[in-house]
């Protein structure tokens, strides 16, 4: 079975979109040969791609298999077309973090990354480890030392948490109340050690950490914050020191073999030295007042 790139790129337009009369805009095709395009890649797969609602194309199980194996298709073209046209360098470093610390990473990228570096930065940002020793990512920003024999790191400081709270007494801040997690970030520690100790206290949860955030500034609750994120935001305030049990180191991880590789390596020293530069926020010394 031959599936052609002409016809992944239109299977990509249609599952980005949701629906053929969006992708006609894109593709510059009819909706009735969108349609056809889109059945004939059905037959050739031997599985529905897509489920045909009213209100548009949703993904099947098989589809969105495709559609990340097709992703990885169009990374390839789109890294052949730089190398043709010689105008992107094709070096591209991966950097894996946590949601606050890629949020943090995101607002310095100016003292990780340049254009005149010659290589191309992609942040990597789950609650998950990334598996670095397969390559899903060059550099990892992790709490604890890793314990594989493939993989380098080095010490670029510590992290410590409290609770916050907004700035204005009302709502659930006037009641003692907290903002809990769920969702996959009910996982990390520090939701971990809301729920064991102020369970019987949390009102209101979000599925989101920076949703979190914007709850407690609007007054829903108290709640744990990373200090370096917590004292970062005018709208927030520390309640009480930072939660002992809770501070974390802080690693930049890379794979022992590609350590040395310049870009790899040029980057990794660039977030070793932003991370210890800003270690007094990092390590609750500077909180809010």
């Amino acid at each position: 079975m031959d599936i052609g790139w002409d016809d992944l790129k239109l299977f990509l337009d249609v599952a980005r979109l949701g629906g053929l009369s969006a992708a006609t805009k894109t593709t510059g095709l009819s909706a009735a040969t969108l349609g056809r395009h889109v059945t004939a890649l059905e037959k050739q797969i031997g599985e529905p791609l897509f489920v045909r609602r009213q209100t548009g194309y949703g993904l099947t199980p098989v589809g969105e298999e495709l559609l990340r194996r097709a992703e990885d298709v169009e990374a390839a073209m789109q890294s052949l077309t730089r190398w043709r046209e010689g105008s992107l360098p094709d070096r591209i470093v991966r950097v894996s973090a946590g949601p606050w610390t890629s949020a943090f990473v995101s607002t310095h990228i100016g003292e990780i990354w340049t254009v005149d570096d010659g290589i191309r930065v992609e942040l990597v940002t789950t609650t998950d480890r990334v598996d670095i020793g397969r390559r899903a990512a060059d550099i990892g920003i992790r709490s604890e030392r890793p314990t594989e024999q493939w993989l380098a790191a080095r010490q670029s400081g510590k992290v410590a948490y409290a609770i916050y709270s907004g700035r204005n007494l009302i709502n659930g801040i006037a009641a003692g109340l907290f903002v809990g997690v769920t969702g996959e970030g009910a996982n990390i520690a520090s939701a971990r050690w809301l729920q064991a100790h102020h369970g019987d206290r949390i009102a209101v949860r979000g599925n989101n950490i920076h949703s979190v955030r914007e709850l407690v500034a609007a007054g829903a609750g108290l709640s744990i914050f990373p200090c370096f994120v917590g004292d970062s935001d005018p709208r927030l305030v520390r309640v009480a020191r930072p939660i002992p049990e809770l501070e974390t180191d802080q690693w930049v991880v890379t794979h022992h073999e590609e350590r040395h590789s310049p870009p790899v390596r040029k980057i990794a020293d660039r977030i070793a030295a932003l991370m210890r530069a800003h270690q007094p926020l990092f390590r609750g010394e500077t909180p809010n007042r």
